[in-house]
């Protein structure tokens, strides 16, 4: 069968849609081949961002203390419980969250920190300051929706007990 179009009266339909298939096919190898790397990277980005803001928190704890009394709300807690566990979750999770240990905990324990920080201190965040939260939510829902990818110890894991 040959198509009626002027510029491709002469090549069958089948051999142009044979070339798009294994175009489409080569494509999503490429792109299965960089989930790995790009959850990785992920990983990597979210986990930096909040251990250097747990270990600032460790370092200048009476200021932190004052922040929390004094200027997040976090709705529920009194502020030297939302500052322990604040700064706990940006210390511990971190570690779990990088090396893909535990990953979907440590992404979603993140994410809860993450929304809390946004919710509490909302009043005073520039527009900047919060894309930037919600950049970091949504990274760290992709990790906890779709896992921590190949290159975690959860996969490694994974692959020695179904091997």
């Amino acid at each position: 069968m040959h198509s009626s179009h002027p510029m491709t009266a002469s090549v069958p339909v089948s051999r142009h849609a044979g070339f798009i298939v294994r175009g489409w096919c080569a494509l999503t190898r490429g792109l299965d081949s960089l989930q790995a790397p790009a959850l990785l990277a992920a990983r990597l980005y979210v986990a930096s961002v909040f251990f250097a803001s747990g270990l600032q928190s460790l370092r200048d704890w009476g200021s932190t203390l004052w922040l929390y009394e004094n200027e997040f709300r976090v709705a529920f807690l009194p502020p030297h419980v939302a500052a322990v566990l604040g700064t706990a979750g940006e210390v511990l999770l971190p570690p779990l969250l990088a090396l893909g240990l535990f990953g979907r905990f440590g992404a979603l324990g993140l994410f809860v920190v993450n929304a809390v920080a946004l919710l509490s201190y909302l009043h005073a965040l520039q527009a900047p300051a919060i894309l930037f939260h919600v950049i970091w939510g949504i990274l760290l829902l992709v990790v906890a929706l779709w896992g921590p990818g190949k290159w975690s110890v959860d996969h490694g894991w994974m692959h020695r007990r179904t091997s």
